[in-house]
């Protein structure tokens, strides 16, 4: 009985369960390399191929893009503003003298006041329009998405076609004020040739041409934001307004940076509008800084002038763009999500 117990119970360790087979003693798996050794540790490694780093070579389309497009240009603007040329012949070396004369220029620094204006009352009147544009469009109203669309439809259209479209509105002789003034009493209204309320029509114009964009990032925005958060806000008693202040505007504040460097950009390469619009008039109310370089690369032929100006223009810009970043902590930017 003993023996053939034993008999029994060896030829069940050794043929039994399927756990034993293929196993080592004790049911251990076969020795071979450590895969944590200096062999196996390499070869694991080796093995599994690293998905969540792309390799250098995904940066070479966009590096060369750059390259051609953007930093080649500027390092032929550097160059063309150091020299007098007018588009025919060779450029000749002038050394600082367009310097100088960007320096000296009250145009110039008038233009620049113009173009701050302009940026500044840009940013009063876009933010907070598209904020609460793009806060509302985010909501599940029912006629949201067919009102979305027409708040839409001004960034589908170009430059050119809303300047030419809103130059033909505001014509002060066939226009709609022309029949609209007199029967208000205001006799013939000319926005267009006021020097301030040129300068408040192109503000006006930009807005409606740009707050759809922002509208969009606003509501993008607002999308991501948890349901949680105001489910929580409700609870504790808060209101819309309450929950506006205190969950939307942080939750948003990195994409009112986002935007804000759009806006500041933009305007202060502004030009196509102020060009058909008002043609830097009535006088020079409406003369910024990128039509002014306009002005004197292709009305004046001063290419080497012309590319002091936009040398400079890309110098405000960046700079402006890289300040606001800094301050507002963009570039240590994470998620607003993160923890929940």
């Amino acid at each position: 009985m003993t023996g053939r117990s034993s008999s029994q119970a060896t030829g069940g360790t050794m043929t039994g369960t399927p756990a034993a087979e293929g196993s080592g003693a004790g049911g251990r798996p076969p020795r071979g390399p450590r895969p944590d050794g200096p062999r196996g540790g390499a070869a694991a490694r080796a093995a599994v191929p690293r998905t969540g780093r792309p390799g250098p070579l995904w940066a070479v389309p966009g590096l060369l893009y750059f390259a051609f497009f953007a930093a080649l240009p500027m390092v032929l603007v550097a160059y063309l503003s150091l020299t007098e040329w007018g588009g025919l012949g060779t450029p000749r070396f002038v050394g600082m003298e367009n310097w100088s004369r960007l320096t000296a220029d009250p145009l110039m620094r008038k233009a620049v006041g113009l173009s701050l204006l302009l940026t500044v009352l840009s940013w009063a009147v876009q933010t907070p329009i598209s904020l609460l544009l793009g806060v509302w469009a985010a909501g599940r109203q029912r006629s949201r998405a067919v009102l979305s669309a027409i708040f839409f439809l001004p960034l589908l259209l170009s430059s050119a076609a809303i300047a030419l479209i809103w130059r033909a509105l505001l014509d002060p002789n066939f226009g709609p004020l022309a029949w609209l003034g007199p029967r208000l009493g205001l006799g013939s209204v000319d926005v267009l040739g006021g020097t301030n309320s040129a300068f408040l029509v192109i503000v006006f114009v930009s807005a409606w041409q740009f707050i759809p964009l922002h509208m969009l990032l606003y509501q993008g925005g607002a999308r991501q934001i948890p349901p949680s958060l105001y489910q929580a806000a409700e609870i504790d008693g808060a209101g819309r307004l309450l929950a506006f202040w205190h969950i939307t505007l942080p939750q948003l504040r990195h994409t009112v940076t986002t935007s804000s460097v759009l806006m500041v950009v933009g305007s202060l390469t502004y030009f196509d509008t102020v060009l058909i619009m008002t043609g830097g008039g009535p006088g020079t109310s409406t003369t910024i800084v990128p039509f002014l370089m306009y002005r004197a690369g292709f009305e004046s032929w001063e290419l080497g002038y012309a590319s002091t100006i936009a040398f400079t223009l890309v110098l405000v810009a960046t700079v402006v763009s890289l300040l606001m970043v800094r301050f507002t902590g963009f570039g240590n930017m994470r998620s607003t999500r993160e923890g929940m």
